[in-house]
This record gives structure tokens, C-alpha cells and sequence, in this order.
């Protein structure tokens, strides 16, 4: 498939994804979502990729949501309509490898869809987050859903209820757990490239069973998941054991985050 709204590119088992709309802020339309459900399919199918990274071209915005001048296709049949959740996210199209976002500038509305599917979000320090939903008089709904299982549920409605008035900034998104690390402006891509070849090193399998057991016991009460757990480890190591040597295996040399 060729893309127009995204670059896509494989190097060293990562797979970067580059929002690609920067003259209309990276705001989605429906083509970019038929590229990204593309692109999930690759990346879990293909064995060479073990891990994504999701960022964006331009410096004003990662994303803003959808494009409301060239949005989404709807047919005339509301019951027929779809969540454009459904072809944006990993998770959604049932790819269970480590995703790493990058955010920078205005990160908006339903460019949440990213943030909510992300393993690990980071963020520069331009970056700031807000919901302009309510502000034009539309329920805030989808985004927020997902929003409320990463950050308290406070934060949750105060980015909701408050609209184009108030942005979330960098400091504060850190603060509540949004995002887990912030890096100068200049560095963000590095960085989430850097994360990226780490989580590529180790074993596909095992990161790839570690992600769908942590978001699946999200549906599940604490003692189901304690319950079922075990199965993901017999799933992830498919003889049983381990697959690294820990004999043979040289430690890295860590770092104090």
C-alpha cells in the first residue's frame, strides 16, 4: 500500500510511523485511517518488527484530532458508523507489539487515540494537551474513556470539562503519569528512538505477551487477572522456559531514570 498521509519505514526490527499532515496539523482524515489499519496489520504480521514508534512531522502539533474539513466518512446509516479508534490504534487492530509515541506542540482531542494505546508516551517540552470537544458544543466521549484508565479520573474531566479554555502542560502531564519522560525539543525523536532499540533487543514473544497480558487484565478484576496470569507466561514462552541463557547473557549496564 502506498500511503499518502503517513511515512512508514523499518530499520533494525522498529517500525517509525510519521504523521505526515503537517499544513493541517497532523489532524486525521479518512485516508490516514485507512493507512494506519494497514500498517498495524504489517507490523503484526511481519516477524522482523519488534516494536513501533509513533510520532509526527512539523513543529506545531503531533495531532489534532480529526480533520474537520476533510474528516471521516460517514454513510447515512448512523447505526453503520465507525469509531475512528478502531482503525488508529495497535491495540484496536489486535497488535500486541510495545508501541513507543513521541509528542510535540498541540496534542488534541482525538489524538488520543495514540496516547490511549501507547506502552510508553513521551513528550517534549513545547508539548501540551487539551479537548476542544465541549467547546464546540460535542460530547467528549471515546477519548476520555480510554484517558480515564491511564491518569485519575479528576485529571480525566478537567481536560474534558474545561475545553479550549485550559492546555495540559508538559510539567503537569508528567506529574499525573500522561507521559513518563520529558526531553528537550531537539531530542524528542532520538529518545524515542532510543527506547525503541532497546525493547527491539529482547525477545519478541516475550514483550509482545507481556504487553496483551498487562492491557487484558485492564477488562478483567484484580484476582481474574491474577488467576488467568499464568497462562500469558506459558504462552510467551512457548517450551516453557526461558529463552535467554541467563548463563551466557551479558547484562546491560542500566540507567537511574
Amino acid at each position: 500500500m502506498t500511503y499518502e498521509t503517513i511515512l512508514f519505514e523499518v530499520a533494525d526490527h522498529v517500525a517509525t510511523v510519521t504523521l505526515n499532515r503537517p499544513d493541517r496539523l497532523n489532524a486525521f482524515n479518512q485516508q490516514m485511517c485507512v493507512e494506519f489499519s494497514d500498517v498495524w496489520k504489517r507490523v503484526r504480521e511481519d516477524d522482523d518488527i519488534h516494536v513501533s514508534v509513533v510520532r509526527a512531522n512539523g513543529k506545531r502539533a503531533f495531532c489534532t484530532g480529526v480533520d474537520v474539513v476533510k474528516g471521516i466518512s460517514k454513510p447515512p446509516n448512523f447505526w453503520a458508523w465507525d469509531d475512528p479508534g478502531k482503525f488508529l490504534g495497535p491495540k484496536a487492530n489486535d497488535c500486541w507489539k510495545p508501541m513507543v509515541i513521541a509528542i510535540n506542540g498541540m496534542c488534541a482531542g482525538g489524538a488520543f487515540y495514540w496516547v490511549n494505546e501507547a506502552d510508553i508516551v513521551i513528550c517534549d517540552e513545547s508539548a501540551t494537551f487539551f479537548d476542544p470537544h465541549v467547546s464546540y458544543g460535542m460530547a467528549s466521549a471515546l477519548e476520555p474513556m480510554g484517558l480515564a484508565r491511564r491518569i485519575p479520573l479528576g485529571e480525566v474531566l478537567r481536560w474534558a470539562l474545561l475545553g479550549l479554555d485550559e492546555r495540559m502542560s508538559a510539567r503537569r502531564a508528567l506529574e499525573i503519569g500522561l507521559v513518563s519522560e520529558i526531553v528537550p525539543d531537539d531530542d524528542l525523536r532520538a529518545r524515542a528512538a532510543e527506547l525503541a532499540a532497546t525493547i527491539a533487543q529482547k525477545p519478541t514473544v516475550a514483550t509482545q505477551g507481556t504487553v496483551r497480558a498487562i492491557w487484558d487484565s485492564l477488562d478483567m478484576t484484580r484476582s481474574g487477572a491474577q488467576a488467568t496470569g499464568l497462562v500469558y507466561t506459558q504462552l510467551a514462552n512457548p517450551i516453557g522456559q526461558q529463552q535467554v541463557d541467563r548463563a551466557s547473557f551479558t547484562k546491560p549496564k542500566w540507567r537511574l531514570r
